[in-house]
């Protein structure tokens, strides 16, 4: 199966030039919190970060004993690596949403933040998390939400051509898609998760209001607003916790899946790993590995 156009942030600064210097302290804050209301209290053993970047939210998974961090970018895993050391807690890869180079049926839990908006086939990316979920496994999905009120206030005074209330993406920029609430749940369902709790957050992404009004009262009020979540859903980001669909069986051992031919499990042989299927082979480098298929 062809791999559709991925988003690729390899030598990207967006971690500085975004979140450290782009004004962005209450977006961060309140995303935290929504994590933390969303995240079980009791952790578990393996955690999957799809999309993890540079790792700027991956120290707020306290509760796993072990990180996976996977984004396309291995430009973006240096990054994490310079922030979160190589203490033996984490490990870095990287490879394709679409394409996931670990076995099924295996981490407790995933979460996929600030990645759904540049997949153009995320009902596929959705599916590829559900397979690598045990039954019961815990999936945290953010996604931007294209029936936000500003948006809605703009189709209203006709400064848009697209509708918020239609089901399908739109693409507002290249690979990067808003999508409707409804439609995202459908997705979830039909990839095999039951949803339990939704947040709304970011409510008060507005320029103005955040230079204004201390960052402490706006995450306070935006604490407030995220309960109302499973009532509607208005603003710009939505976070959305779902359950793997299915009975508990044998967990298997962590091992890596190829992603070219799906052959699993792969023999762990650094410096690589060669697929005794496909003869595919991977490269392990500074701590990294790498299956990238382009």
């Amino acid at each position: 199966m062809e791999t559709p156009p991925i988003c690729n942030y390899e030598g990207s600064d967006y971690q500085r030039s975004f979140w450290e210097q782009g004004g962005r302290a209450y977006e961060d804050a309140v995303e935290a919190l929504a994590l933390r209301r969303l995240l079980p209290r009791e952790g578990g053993q393996w955690l999957l970060e799809i999309g993890a970047g540079a790792g700027r939210n991956t120290p707020r998974y306290h509760g796993y004993q072990r990180v996976v961090l996977l984004d396309y970018s291995r430009t973006q895993l240096e990054q994490a690596q310079e922030r979160l050391g190589r203490d033996g807690r984490y490990l870095y890869v990287a490879g394709d949403a679409y394409r996931l180079p670990f076995v099924s049926s295996f981490f407790d839990a995933a979460t996929m933040i600030r990645t759904l908006h540049h997949m153009v086939e995320p009902r596929r990316v959705l599916e590829e998390a559900r397979r690598v979920l045990q039954p019961r496994g815990i999936f945290i999905l953010e996604f931007a939400n294209k029936c936000n009120l500003k948006a809605i206030l703009r189709y209203w005074l006709r400064r848009q051509v697209w509708s918020p209330f239609t089901p399908e993406p739109v693409e507002f920029a290249p690979l990067n898609f808003d999508f409707h609430p409804a439609t995202v749940r459908t997705w979830l369902n039909l990839s095999g998760f039951a949803i339990e709790r939704q947040l709304t957050v970011s409510h008060f992404r507005i320029g103005v209001l955040k230079r204004v009004v201390p960052l402490r009262l706006l995450v306070w009020l935006d604490g407030l607003a995220q309960w109302t979540g499973d009532w509607w859903q208005l603003s710009p980001s939505v976070f959305v916790r779902a359950r793997a669909r299915g009975e508990g069986g044998v967990t298997p051992t962590f091992a890596f899946r190829c992603p070219a031919c799906g052959h699993e499990p792969l023999p762990d042989t650094p410096p690589a790993i060669t697929c005794p299927a496909c003869g595919r082979t991977y490269a392990v480098e500074d701590g990294i590995y790498d299956f990238r298929l382009r």
